[in-house]
C-alpha cells in the first residue's frame, strides 16, 4: 500500500480485505500462514494455506487431512494462533483463533467437490496418514474420507505495520480497537 491508513476501522477493514485476497491469490504474502497449536505441554507450528476468509463470520478456513496430528491437538485445545507476514505491505498479522474441525455435511462436501478437480486433491487421497514413513511409493488412492475443513474463528487481531516513517501496531478483538506500542 502506498498511503498509510490512519483510521483503526479502516485498518481492520483492510486486514479483512487482504485476507479475502490472500485466499484467492496464490502469490499473496498471507496465503500461507503459520498455525500454532498446543500438543501436551509443547507448542506446535506448521504452515497452512488460507482457502477462505469470511469477514461477516470473523472466520478463516483451511483444509487438512483428517488424520493429521493437528486435528487431535485442535480437539484437545481448540485455541490457536495464526501468523501471516506480507513483505509487499510490510504487515504482520497475528490472529488469536478458536479452531474447529468440520468433517462432514455440506460445508465439507461442497468444498471437496471443487477441490477434487485440482492437483491438490492428491494430498487427501493418500492411503498413508501425514508423517507416516514411506517404505515404498504406492499408487493406491483413498477416497474423500480424509479431506477435512478447519474453521478458525477470529477472536482477536494484532496488526503490525513496519514502515520507514515509523512502525505502528493495532489490536482488534471484535468489540474494541486500539493503537498500541509496536
Amino acid at each position: 500500500m502506498n498511503t498509510r491508513i490512519e483510521s483503526l476501522h479502516l485498518v481492520e477493514t483492510a486486514c479483512w480485505s487482504e485476507l479475502a485476497r490472500a485466499a484467492l491469490e496464490r502469490d499473496h504474502g498471507w496465503r500461507v500462514m503459520t498455525l500454532a497449536t498446543v500438543s501436551g505441554e509443547r507448542a506446535e507450528a506448521r504452515s497452512v494455506v488460507l482457502r477462505e476468509a469470511r469477514h461477516e463470520f470473523r472466520e478463516l478456513l483451511f483444509y487438512t487431512d483428517d488424520r493429521s496430528p493437528k486435528l487431535k491437538q485442535i480437539a484437545a485445545h481448540p485455541l490457536g494462533t495464526l501468523l501471516a507476514w506480507s513483505p509487499r505491505m510490510g504487515w504482520q498479522l497475528r490472529l488469536r483463533v478458536h479452531l474447529q474441525q468440520l468433517d462432514h455435511g455440506l460445508e465439507v462436501s461442497s468444498r471437496w467437490a471443487r477441490m477434487k478437480l485440482s492437483p491438490s486433491a492428491q494430498d487427501y487421497l493418500s492411503p498413508l496418514a501425514p508423517g507416516m514413513a514411506l517404505d515404498r511409493q504406492s499408487d493406491e488412492r483413498a477416497s474423500r474420507e480424509h479431506f477435512a475443513v478447519v474453521s478458525a474463528r477470529v477472536e482477536a487481531m494484532d496488526w503490525l505495520e513496519l514502515h520507514a516513517d515509523g512502525h505502528r501496531r493495532a489490536m482488534f478483538d471484535g468489540t474494541d480497537a486500539r493503537w498500541v506500542q509496536p
